[in-house]
Formats: structure tokens, sequence, C-alpha cells
């Protein structure tokens, strides 16, 4: 049956919305679904040279999570991976404060004790409860990175004053993240199958 007059008939507009994908991002693999357009006019910063220089959303996930939600989420688990690495590196080739601990982070974690856990649990509560009442008042001071506006915590003021200075620093910080969110995966895979990451020395 033709489509009513007006209205685009499934084929061509889905073939339509395709070729618009692949003039846009490149070619698609099968399977994959075109990035919503909020994320597409967001002006996020991070499609750069390990992208292609494209907006990466395979998946699509960007139809169902605002963009600005995704990169909020992206950046908290990449500062947390940043972190994640350090602690695991830094026990095991420079040591740890005086304890019984032991330097293999797994261990660590279930002979910490519970008191450093509550009192960990509570710092990271009273640092979201800040960057959330900021982002409320919208006092042009942001958690995000954002070049337009000035960091929530830099205690050492290494925010660059120009704006072109602070969307370099951004995108660094989102390169550092993705490289810190893979390197501590594969750090866990290794210490969970031995031997699964290559170059990773044993008990590493």
């Amino acid at each position: 049956m033709p489509p009513a007059p007006g209205l685009r008939s499934p084929t061509k507009q889905y073939t339509s919305s395709s070729s618009s994908a692949v003039n846009k991002y490149g070619p698609r693999g099968a399977g994959t679904i075109a990035p919503s357009a909020d994320l597409l006019n967001s002006g996020l910063v991070g499609a750069s040279l390990e992208t292609g220089s494209k907006v990466w959303d395979p998946w699509g996930l960007s139809n169902w999570v605002p963009a600005e939600y995704a990169r909020a989420a992206e950046l908290a688990n990449g500062r947390s991976a940043m972190l994640a690495t350090v602690g695991w590196v830094f026990p095991k080739y420079i040591g740890h404060f005086a304890g019984d601990v032991s330097t293999d982070p797994v261990e660590a974690i279930f002979q910490a004790d519970p008191q450093w856990w509550a009192q960990f649990v509570l710092l990271c509560g009273v640092c979201e409860a800040n960057k959330y009442a900021s982002s409320l008042r919208d006092d042009g001071v942001s958690s995000q990175g954002e070049a337009d506006k000035k960091a929530f915590y830099d205690p050492f003021r290494i925010q660059p004053k120009s704006e072109e200075g602070r969307k370099l620093m951004q995108e660094r910080e989102l390169r550092n993240g993705r490289l810190a969110m893979i390197g501590i995966a594969g750090f866990v895979a290794n210490r969970l199958v031995e031997g699964s990451v290559p170059f990773l020395p044993s008990g590493f």
C-alpha cells in the first residue's frame, strides 16, 4: 500500500537516515544505530584522532541518555579510573603507608579497616554533594571541565586562563580518562585470569 500523501515510506526514510549517517560519521557496520541529534549538536569535545575525528556512538546510546549526562558519567568514570590506576601501580612498585595491608590491590580491598571505608564513602559523598549544589547554582563554576567555566576544584590553579587552553585541557583529561578505563579493566582482567592481557608481567 502506498504511503499517505505527505508521508515518506519507511523504506525511503530508513535509507535516507542511513545515507546521512554514512556521510557524517563514515561507514557503519551492521547492527549499529546512528547517534542522537542531541549528541551531534551538543558541541562536546572528544571526537578527535582516536575516533577518526567523528562522533563515536555505535550502539546509539545517546538516543536514550542525554549527551550532557553521558559526558558527566564518562568524566566521573575516567577520573575514578585514573585514581584507580595510580592506586594499583603505586603500592606494587613504590610501597604504601605503614601497616599490614597487602600490596595486591584486590586483597587490600578486603583488608582495609571498615572505618577507613566509612571515611572514604563519606568523603566521596561530600564531594558529590558539593558538585551537585554547584550545578544547581549555575554560578559559572563547573566540575565537567567546560572551557567557558571555572574549575570546581583547582587548588593549584592549573586551569588555563584562555578558553582555547581550557578546551585543550578538557580533551587531554578525556583522553587520559578513556585510557585509564581501558587500563584498569586490563589490570583487573589479568589479576583474575593471569596471562589474559598481553605484556603484563606475572602477578601484576
